[in-house]
């Protein structure tokens, strides 16, 4: 080639095709810097560490490396948490741990291991109401279950928790487990409701009345639980259930129940712990009118939707109810 020297405007050519390449090789590194956005790793996604997270050792990245019994973590972080993951189809696969926490083990056959592998909504799915229209309250929840709901206005506050009790019974085959108490303090069980006794209830109180034949169809047990729901609530509930006096104590299935004026009930549905057995908890609900049963959101810490033990203390604070005494109750023997 000649010794022509190079013009003005070829410098500023080559110029910016080399400045374009160095902006292409670091991009990864500034993006989050800029953007505010999540760097993967190829297994966790880190995101910005949750804010005020009381009770738990959030440091560093927000989310640990794996869940208990082989739920692994990776998926996008969404809801503005890096402890949800919106690829996750059950429960234990939307929701990670805080770091330095693990999933509390639990019988493979049991209550707590069958809520972790509920199977949820898309994420970012609104809570649907009894009759297909959205609930007015679309802020509280990060994950809502496919928990069956009936078009009638009966699976509220306690019957929701009741449907979760009764479907888990269904479905391992302890069909003779399934029974609620009523509001009058009747014991309902589904075992003779599938034989052909219905409900009748009087000024004086339930019994039963013989007026069909045996029934052992799911679609007979669904019909048994609307006739549970048309007479029991969270009176029944409260009275159902004893007290958890140790927070370290509680377990997938506990309850907290505010009984009176605007009475409400909601369900612990996970456990994690750290090294020290510091416990976290997930709740979740459902609603009034009747609506689909969904995890809600922490307002202490909405980036992290674990309540802490050292949280649970009174009141409670959840995001649509104050539960004055924020003492857990239990459902004997639900966990078995």
């Amino acid at each position: 080639m000649s010794g022509r020297k190079m013009t003005q405007r070829e410098a500023i050519v080559i110029a910016g095709i080399l400045g374009a390449v160095v902006l292409f090789l670091i991009f990864p590194v500034w993006r989050p810097m800029v953007f505010g956005g999540e760097v993967t790793t190829g297994r966790d996604v880190v995101g910005e560490q949750p804010e005020n997270a009381s009770g738990g050792a959030i440091s560093g990245s927000a989310v640990s490396g794996t869940f208990v019994s082989g739920f692994p973590a990776s998926g996008a972080a969404v809801s503005g948490s890096a402890l949800v993951r919106s690829e996750g189809q059950t429960l234990a696969e939307r929701v990670a741990v805080p770091e330095g926490y693990v999933r509390a083990e639990v019988p493979e056959t049991g209550l707590a291991a069958y809520i972790r592998k509920y199977p949820m909504k898309k994420d970012g799915g609104k809570v649907k109401l009894y009759n297909g229209q959205p609930a007015e309250n679309q802020d509280s929840h990060i994950a809502v279950f496919k928990l069956p709901l009936d078009p009638v206005n009966l699976q509220q506050e306690a019957s929701a928790i009741q449907r979760v009790y009764a479907e888990y019974y269904w479905s391992a085959g302890q069909q003779d487990r399934i029974s609620f108490l009523l509001d009058d303090g009747f014991k309902a069980d589904y075992v003779r409701w599938r034989e052909g006794y219905r409900l009748q209830n009087s000024g004086t109180g339930t019994s039963w009345v013989e007026s069909a034949a045996y029934d052992d169809s799911y679609d007979t047990f669904v019909e048994y639980l609307k006739a549970v729901f048309q007479y029991s609530g969270v009176k029944a509930l409260a009275e159902e259930t004893t007290k958890v006096a140790n927070p370290g104590r509680i377990q997938a299935g506990d309850v907290f129940v505010r009984q009176g004026d605007k009475a409400h009930a909601v369900m612990v549905v996970d456990v994690c712990e750290n090294a020290a057995g510091e416990k976290a908890f997930l709740l979740a609900q459902g609603g009034s009118p009747a609506q689909q049963f969904h995890v809600l959101k922490n307002p202490a810490h909405e980036d992290d939707p674990w309540y802490y033990e050292s949280e649970i203390a009174s009141p409670l604070e959840t995001p649509e109810c104050t539960f004055k005494k924020g003492i857990a109750r239990s459902m004997s023997g639900i966990s078995d």
